[in-house]
């Protein structure tokens, strides 16, 4: 079976070290049932220090250290696990991690998570459009599209088109997506929509005030040299969260939810241009950072979201 990906993925990796929000602090890091085996079979200290750092449960799981940081993340931002037995040594989520997959009958395609700040940098500099570029066959058996993934690409490439549309604006791109399927923002106001977001699960203090910040009524606009890096989130968005109408029929609170989560990483950034008197691509590749690991890698806060913005299509 095919796997694609954006055309930026394969320019992405790994920062390690020099990773302002590291991965292995905060989360809970889940060990699959295979790399539990090997972390069994290393003898010595290291060994040792393995079984005394795994939690047993469903799933085990690391011990997490007392500032929530991964026993094995070392002061210079390093993996231990990887410096003593290697890259092949890490737990599948560690390894696949800020990767996600949706999965098709005849295809898979993979991308990267803009919870990682290197991912989000990444996407938010490429110039040109995003398209979906062959990059692998995982031997898997193809299978022939049904009826309803068919429908799903046809809906699917037409917002993509709509957000890819350089002839206008990301503010209109985003409202002729919500005519196109039918969604509706205007429920709540953009003061409302970041209310309904700070009574959110919070996994970073940081957060209230940023939300705070950007409900002010006088925030300055973004200036054209920043659409792109709008266009590329929006994109992302609908990319990432668009395949999951296929298990749960909400299609349009989907895009629904793309659009919102651009206009509010948008504010937040404007936020930013207000309080500092300017902003850079790096200022908002952090508010998407930000935003996606609060919003994307909570299925609380996703969940919330999605009914909020709409029942079954």
């Amino acid at each position: 079976m095919k796997i694609f990906v954006p055309d930026y993925y394969p320019k992405f990796h790994c920062i390690a070290g020099k990773c302002r929000h590291s991965c292995c602090i905060g989360w809970e890091i889940d060990i699959d049932e295979d790399t539990l085996d090997l972390y069994d079979s290393i003898g010595g200290g290291f060994g040792m220090r393995l079984k005394n750092n795994i939690e047993p449960g469903d799933p085990p799981h690391f011990r997490l250290c007392a500032d929530e940081r991964c026993p094995f993340l070392n002061t210079d931002g390093l993996c231990d696990i990887i410096l003593t037995l290697g890259e092949g040594a890490l737990c599948q989520i560690c390894d696949d991690h800020p990767r996600f997959r949706s999965f098709y009958s005849d295809r898979v395609e993979m991308g990267i998570g803009m919870c990682c700040e290197a991912a989000a940098k990444l996407i938010l500099s490429k110039p040109e459009k995003t398209v979906l570029v062959p990059w692998d066959d995982d031997g898997e058996e193809e299978f022939p599209l049904t009826d309803e993934e068919t429908a799903f690409f046809d809906r699917r490439e037409k917002l993509i088109a709509a957000a890819q549309n350089r002839e206008k604006s990301v503010d209109e791109r985003m409202q002729e997506i919500l005519a196109v399927t039918g969604a509706d923002l205007s429920t709540k106001t953009d003061a409302g929509w970041l209310a309904c977001l700070r009574e959110m699960e919070c996994l970073d203090p940081a957060r209230n005030g940023q939300l705070d910040e950007a409900s002010a009524d006088d925030l300055p606009g973004l200036t054209a040299e920043f659409e792109t890096a709008s266009e590329q989130i929006l994109v992302y968005f609908l990319l990432r969260h668009l395949p999951g109408a296929l298990d749960d029929g909400r299609f349009t609170a989907r895009a629904a939810f793309a659009v919102l989560s651009t206009h509010v990483i948008r504010r937040l950034s404007r936020a930013v241009l207000k309080k500092t008197g300017k902003l850079t691509l790096d200022d908002i590749a952090e508010a998407a950072r930000m935003y996606s690991s609060e919003y994307e890698y909570s299925d609380e806060n996703t969940e919330l979201l999605l009914e909020m913005l709409g029942g079954m299509d």
